[in-house]
Order: C-alpha cells, then structure tokens, then sequence
C-alpha cells in the first residue's frame, strides 16, 4: 500500500471534497480517501501507481499538486457511517437557503442574493448526485451531473442577461436591509454546514474549523453581499449589486464546468 499526499490549493468548501470523491469514484487501486479541508491536503491510500489518480486529480482544476508519495503498512480505514446522514443534513440547508435567498432576492430586486441562491442551489447539487446516485453505476452518476451542470449554466446565463438589463434600465434600489439580514443568516448557514461536515473528521481538527470557515468561498460571497448592501445605501446605486451579482454568477458558471467534467 502507498500513501501519496496532495494539495488542493482551491478546495476550500466541502462540496469540492464531494466533487474529488466522484472523480476518483471509478479508480479501481484506491482503498481510501482522507480529505483536510482546513489544510487544502488530500491523502490518497492506494496501490500500484499514482498516474492516473494524479491526472484525474489535476483534471477537476482545483489547484491540484502532488506532495509526496511513500509507503505504508496501514491497510484498515474506518468508513464513516453518518456520512450519509451528513450530506442530507447540508443538503436541506443549502437548499432552504436556495430558496429563502431566491425568493428575498427577487422581492427585494437584489441580484447578489438571487446569484448567492444559485452558489447555493450549486452546492446542493453536489451534495445531491453524491446521495442519489449513492449504489448507483458510474454512468448513473454522470449523468445526473451532466443535468445539473448545464442547468447550472442556464440559470446563470439568465442571470447574467437580468443584470445587463438593470445595468442599462432604470430600477429601484435593492433593499439593502434584506441584502444584509438575508446574508448574515446565510453567513450562519455555511458555518453550520462546514461545522456538521467536519463532525465526521478527527476531533483534534475543531481547533482548525474557525480558520476553515473564515477562508470558505462561500462565506466570502456572503460577505460580498453584504459589502454591496452597505454600498448600495451608502452611494444611493444599485451598481454594487450588480457588480456582486455579476461575480457570483461567475463563480457559480465556473463550478458547473466542474461538475460537467465530472460526466466526461
């Protein structure tokens, strides 16, 4: 057995833990996977080679870089049983939020939570083929994710015109009040969820969930959000919405592509 480590220098959420366990899924000499979230390390257990698990690793172009590669004598892993159990639990969330931020998004003419929503609705997509598919063949999985990608990419595309249209219209303000509650309390949310997700690793890594939470992606949009709801009072512009809608449409584009190179 070989233990080969790997930094992930842009795997800072659990859905993109999720995102490297169905792309390595089909690798017949791995025998365990150990992801640290906190640090951006991945250690692979497995036997034979390292090629193709590194190329597959390098594909999903999360910042993937192989460390070291040694032996080791350990051939016993523990399985997480509640892993299931878990994954329902963010999923929910993440949905919920989907939905809470879609709705006060449109009622308050804010397009940062209408794409915040969407970078929600993303990550439950990821949590969702990881459970649905769950026994299910390989081919079962990618197809589910070649559906939920370019819905992905759909919605972001409409996302985007609506923006082009505000930008060159004449709209209301956003209410910044709701932008700024909605997104405190979907701050909350993703601390909660990286939180549950970390219940299932060592203990001695609570110390590190606070530094892991603070460098999450989605807990920088969130706070982007709010930055935009304090501008747009403060400059009496819908423009840092906008502006904040147009980078978080980006990113969301961005994952589905990822999701989609899981169904090649």
């Amino acid at each position: 057995m070989k233990k080969t480590t790997f930094e992930i220098s842009k795997m800072d959420c659990p859905s993109e833990e999720n995102l490297i366990r169905m792309k390595l899924e089909g690798i017949l000499s791995i025998a365990n996977l150990d992801f640290d979230i906190p640090n951006r390390k991945l250690i692979v257990f497995h036997s034979g080679e390292i090629d193709q698990i590194e190329k597959s690793v390098i594909e999903l172009n999360l910042g993937g870089k192989k460390i070291s590669t040694e032996q080791t004598n350990q051939t016993e892993f523990k399985e997480n049983e509640n892993q299931k159990k878990l994954l329902w639990s963010v999923l929910a969330i993440n949905f919920a939020f989907f939905l809470i931020e879609m709705t006060t998004g449109i009622i308050s003419k804010s397009m940062g939570l209408v794409a915040d929503s969407l970078d929600m609705l993303a990550d439950s997509f990821v949590y969702g083929i990881s459970l649905f598919a769950v026994g299910g063949t390989l081919i079962k999985k990618k197809r589910i994710a070649k559906l939920a990608g370019y819905f992905q990419i759909a919605l972001a595309i409409i996302g985007f015109v609506e923006v082009l249209r505000r930008f060159f219209g004449a709209e209301k303000l956003p209410d910044f009040s709701t932008m700024i509650i909605v997104s405190i309390f979907a701050l909350i949310a993703n601390g909660i969820c990286l939180y549950i997700l970390q219940k299932s690793k060592s203990k001695e890594e609570a110390h590190m969930k606070a530094s892991m939470i603070f460098t999450s992606n989605d807990v920088i949009i969130n706070l982007g959000v709010i930055i935009a709801g304090i501008l747009v009072n403060w400059l009496s512009s819908s423009k840092p919405d906008l502006i904040i809608g147009t980078i978080v449409f980006a990113l969301v584009i961005q994952g589905a592509f990822r999701i989609l190179k899981l169904s090649k």
